[in-house]
């Protein structure tokens, strides 16, 4: 993870409810594969830094619609044969534990934040095959995607601009890397709303598999290290100012927001 403590921006691993301070950017580790081992010596107490994101432009923010049939059924949509993908704007990012800053009224009135398992692509590649797609993973993180629902009505073509709103996307503060996850189709994916459970589903019910999301997009481009793709949400909860959302994915990690108007 990427930290402030002390007035500092760094970098570190996390260890039980300790981060344990490395040399150099987490970024720039991913894309040359070359991570630090466990340093000596005593860590900081997470409570007592500032999550940061693990970087703050993924070179592509690839996220996945309708990949749980729940959310379909919930937004009256059919899952699509292939994986409904779209891109994100790294201006639509804000800081984990941030502000979700709700767009103005006639912008948008009808907003919701859906908690997504994360994918973290570790190497350049390109016409994945099914069997060599795993190996493409660096790790997993969880990620908050929101969408103006108002704004996505209107016309399903406008899919893109209802998700792109600034703040409408995040990810981190945690990356965990593919070795430490284990099987993947275990993980549960949970959307907190106001410190209750607003909607959780397990990864093997996905339309699409992570695994699939990476050989899929690398047919159409190359994939880079650091690219992510945040592959879907089982439903969303619709917010307004004043609210808190996040969400938590057991041995991934917790990402959380308060909704400001």
């Amino acid at each position: 993870m990427r930290f402030f403590h002390e007035g500092h921006l760094r970098t570190g691993i996390v260890r039980d409810a300790e981060v344990f301070p490395v040399d150099g950017d987490l970024l720039t580790m991913i894309q040359s594969g070359d991570l630090p081992k466990m340093p000596d010596g005593d860590g900081i107490p997470l409570a007592d830094v500032t999550p940061h994101l693990p970087y703050d432009v993924p070179p592509k923010i690839w996220c996945i619609g309708l990949n749980y049939k729940s959310h379909a059924e919930d937004i009256n949509a059919v899952q699509p044969e292939e994986p409904a993908s779209f891109m994100k704007p790294a201006s639509s990012m804000f800081q984990p534990g941030g502000e979700i800053v709700l767009p103005p009224p006639e912008v948008s009135n009808d907003v919701d934040a859906e908690g997504e398992l994360g994918v973290i692509v570790g190497r350049k590649c390109r016409f994945l095959s099914k069997e060599d797609a795993p190996s493409a993973i660096f790790g997993y993180t969880t990620t908050l995607d929101l969408t103006a629902l108002d704004v996505l009505a209107k016309n399903p073509r406008y899919l893109t601009r209802a998700k792109s709103i600034d703040t409408f996307f995040t990810f981190g503060p945690v990356i965990v890397t593919a070795d430490e996850v284990g099987d993947i189709g275990l993980l549960e994916v949970i959307t907190e709303h106001n410190g209750g459970v607003c909607s959780r589903d397990f990864v093997n019910h996905m339309r699409h598999s992570p695994y699939e999301l990476v050989r899929f997009h690398s047919q159409f481009m190359t994939l880079y290290p650091g690219d992510l793709i945040s592959t879907g949400c089982p439903k969303g909860a619709r917010i307004k100012a004043g609210d808190r959302v996040a969400c938590r994915i057991d041995r991934v990690g917790r990402v959380e927001a308060r909704v400001t108007g």
